[in-house]
Parts: structure tokens; sequence; C-alpha cells
């Protein structure tokens, strides 16, 4: 049976779900199975509005399940009409919440797939990627549909929501990768903690990227499925002694995203909230209590809700480079740098946040790796890398080739490395050394609080290379290293190959 129904936008629908607005629709009843067509032993029905500009950022369909349904499948259309140069078109995303509700941070979230795909499933014992296996329970579920823009002309939409009846299949108990693998000790491992598989976005298999993750040389990864977190239970065989899987979620909301690195297996961060509802707070600690980092990603990009408006007070390390070097990169290098400056004159360098820099890829050809984070640990486990990650023991590198070692040295033997400080009198000789391979003609930068203070000729052809430079703590309350490639426009630095976190100088005061 297939039965048709418009939805319209009642006022009485609006309300507001202590975060952002949402709009909740008609429900959709089904027959319990009664008017089931014998054959297929199944029961269709199509649902059609229209939703005008300046809709909710969420539009929740209620789906009365009755008792003995085996499998939800949901397929949706809309309209994506011409417009204007300079006007955003249509775009749609969509997920599910089942009996639970919809509560924000509630337990009710079975998937979402934003709009990478038009059509899931859910079982027992299986779902579309993006969506969580489990029983299909009797009650009210919630189609969510995400009107992400929507163009002057409106947007149409059809949903069709088909229910099987039957036995359900059996559950499977999902299977998490082990949260440390062999190491070597303490040492320098290397990472690219912001990847999309088919679980969310991205084309590839976890199978997949774990083969692209090993030939770029990464001892480790972070999963980071645009809000959700299905992709946990299907990484464990692709683990093993040289690769340790993290799991977490980017969490994709409309003022910004952020990647929560490394949370506990099954843990959901939800993501339905603006700035303007200051509701991040909760949620960057959600991420903590799970055990995980909170790490705004991209925060200068230019896509639609990409660019970050939550500030970076829960921050535990920035996302400074995404991808291939781009202008928005440089931005988000120059105002972490200026972050470093004023923690510096508000607390001596104490509150400062790190940097780290991941691929975020999603598909061929962006490459896994490229850049990646290199962070000093203790072992290969996930709380040993999440502790150089928090600390700063960590620099950035465009791929495997590029290796750095950047150290401060005082007048009287202290030693200090990337994230440390050298305990030092203001006017103490330092002496910072970074060593450099895989930079062919790469020129180095020591960047300052005071601005750039030293610039080296650009490396032999061979890629390795020495450069030292000598200051105070008085001249300099921390110093960072750049590693550029010859500069494309005249009088703008060339594109990044490396950068470091800081080494601060001096005494605490």
């Amino acid at each position: 049976m297939c039965d048709d129904h418009n939805t319209g936008l009642g006022r009485r629908a609006l309300f507001v779900t202590g975060a952002a607005a949402a709009l909740t629709l008609g429900s959709v009843s089904f027959d319990n199975g009664q008017a089931a067509e014998a054959a297929s032993n199944q029961e269709t029905k199509t649902v059609r509005g229209t939703l005008p500009t300046g809709s909710p950022d969420f539009v929740y369909l209620p789906v009365e399940v009755p008792s003995g349904v085996r499998e939800l499948h949901v397929a949706y259309t809309y309209e994506k009409p011409a417009v204007p140069a300079g006007t955003v078109g249509n775009a749609l995303d969509i997920g599910v919440f089942d009996e639970r509700g919809t509560a924000l941070g509630g337990k009710g979230f079975r998937g979402w797939s934003g709009g990478a795909r038009t059509e899931f499933f859910i079982r027992a014992d299986d779902a579309t990627p993006g969506y969580i296996p489990g029983p299909v329970r009797p009650g009210t579920w919630h189609i969510a549909l995400g009107p992400y823009t929507v163009a002057p002309q409106g947007l149409a939409y059809e949903v069709t929501i088909t229910l099987t009846y039957g036995e359900p299949g059996k559950a499977v108990k999902p299977v998490y990768p082990p949260s440390r693998a062999k190491g070597r000790g303490r040492a320098w491992y290397r990472g690219d903690c912001h990847l999309h598989s088919w679980y969310s976005d991205g084309r590839r298999t976890p199978a997949e990227i774990a083969a692209l993750a090993r030939a770029a040389g990464l001892d480790f990864i972070n999963t980071s499925e645009h809000n959700t977190h299905s992709a946990h239970a299907h990484w464990s065989e692709q683990a093993g002694d040289d690769l340790l899987i993290l799991l977490g979620e980017e969490v994709t909301t409309r003022n910004g995203h952020v990647v929560a690195l490394g949370t506990d297996p099954g843990t959901f961060i939800d993501w339905r909230y603006r700035a303007r509802d200051n509701r991040f707070g909760k949620y960057a600690r959600k991420i903590r209590d799970a055990g995980g980092l909170v790490v705004p990603a991209h925060p200068h990009a230019t896509c639609i809700g990409c660019n970050w408006k939550f500030g970076f007070g829960e921050a535990d390390v920035i996302e400074v480079w995404n991808g291939a070097y781009t202008p928005d990169d440089e931005v988000a290098l120059a105002d972490w740098d200026g972050m470093l400056v004023a923690s510096v004159r508000t607390d001596g360098g104490r509150s400062w946040i790190p940097a780290m820099g991941n691929s975020d890829a999603h598909r061929d050809p962006d490459p896994v790796g490229r850049p990646q984070t290199v962070v000093l640990a203790d072992d290969l486990t996930r709380e040993a890398i999440q502790e150089g990650l928090r600390a700063g023991r960590s620099y950035v590198a465009e791929s495997k080739t590029v290796s750095l070692s950047f150290t401060a040295v005082g007048g009287r033997g202290e030693h200090a490395g990337i994230g440390d400080r050298l305990d030092v009198d203001r006017d103490d000789p330092v002496t910072v050394r970074l060593e450099a391979t895989g930079a062919p003609r790469c020129t180095v930068r020591l960047v300052t609080d005071q601005g750039v203070l030293h610039t080296s000729e650009p490396l032999p052809v061979s890629g390795a290379g020495t450069v030292e430079w000598r200051t105070t703590a008085q001249y300099a309350a921390y110093v960072r290293a750049e590693l550029r490639h010859e500069a494309v426009v005249t009088s703008f630095p060339g594109p990044l190959a490396a950068f470091t976190n800081p080494i601060f100088l001096g005494r605490h005061g």
C-alpha cells in the first residue's frame, strides 16, 4: 500500500528545542501491518511538502511505527531549481531518531547521512553506512530533515517511508579497535586525525583508508565522520601492531565543525545548536567526559557553515592546517599565532592552545596524511597520543618525507623541545636549533611573539639542513619554526612544508 500525504508548515508546529529552532510536521501512521501487501509484507507511505526560505534548522517528520516491523527504509528527493549567481540553492540533509525521541543530547539518535545519500535502511542486524543497526521498536520515530540552504523558490521535497514486517534479524554485537598498538616506546609518531569514509560523506572504505594511512607512513589515525558514530564498529579489522585507530566524530554544526578526537567507543556528540544558543560548552565537556580532545577544525574555511564561531575557550587543540595548504590555512595560522601572543600577555603562556594539521580526506584523489601531525608520545596508545597532542609536543609536516628536530638550549645547558618551556633568566643566552630533512629549497622562518625574527637561506636541494639562532627570553617569549616552500606570489610567504608548536623561553612569573 502506498499513501500520499501533503504537509504544510502550521505555526503551531514550530518550537524551540533548547537549541536551534525546529519544526515538527504532522504524523505519518501505518496500519500495524494489517494492510501490508501479502506478497512483500511491506507498507509504504509518501509525504510531500515545501519548506520556505527562513525555515528552521531542523524539520522533524514523526512516523508512528507499529509492532512487528523488521526494517525501516526511507528515501527522499527534493527539487534543485536554478538560482541567480551568488544566490544559494537548495540543500537538504537527512537522518533519523527512534522512539526514544529527538531531545538534544538524548538517546534517540539512530543515524545521519547529511546530503551524502538519498535513502537509508535500519534493521536489527544491519544498516546503511551512517546509521546504527538495532531493532525497529514500536513508537514514534522522527525523520530529521535539515534544510541547509533554501533557494528563493522554496525547497519542495518528497519522503517515502517503507516498513517491512517480519521477525527481526539477530543483532550483531559491535567490536571496536584496541586502544593501543605495539609502538616504539617514547618516540615521534605520525598521525592524521580528520578523515572521512563512506560512513558519512567520504567515498572510501575503512580498509582503503587504512591502506593509504600505512602508505603515508602514519602510526595512528582518528575516524571522524560527520555527525555520526556509526563507523566505530567497523574499524577493528583495520587496526594492527603498526596502526592505532582512534574513534571520534566531526561534530558539524551550522556555525563550525569540531573534531571529537579519541572518544570512547560508541560515543555520539550532538550537533544541533548554533553559537548563539550557548550550548557548545556542554558538548565540549561531553567530548572530554568520553575521553576525547576538543579540536575546532578548519576555523577559517569558506564553505557554508564551516567558519568557526564558538570561540576557542573550550579547545584542547586547534586544526590550523587542513588538507592542501590554502589561504584560509594561512589565516588560521596567523590567528593561532595571535592567540599565542595573547596567552603570553595574559598569563605568561600558561593558557596557550597547541596546533595540529590533518588531511580531511574524503575521496580520490584526496591524499591521506597530507598534512600529518607528528607527536612525541610515551607509547602508541590512545592516552599517550592524546597527552602529547594536548601538551603541544608536536609539529605538522606536509608528508612523511619531512622530519624536524627543534630545540632550545640555555647558557648553562638547560634544554627544551617542542611544547616545552626553557627555564632560564630573561637575559640568559638561548640557542635555538632546527634540523630538517625532506624539505628541498625550503626557507626556515623563526616566529616569536614579536613576529618573524629570523629567516634562513633556502635549504639545499638535498632537503637537509640545520639553522641556528641566538636570542634571550627578554627578546622572545616563545619561538616556533616554519618551513616554507618558495613563494608563489612576490611579497607573500610560500606555502608551508611544516611548522612546529612553540618553545616558551623564560621562567614563569
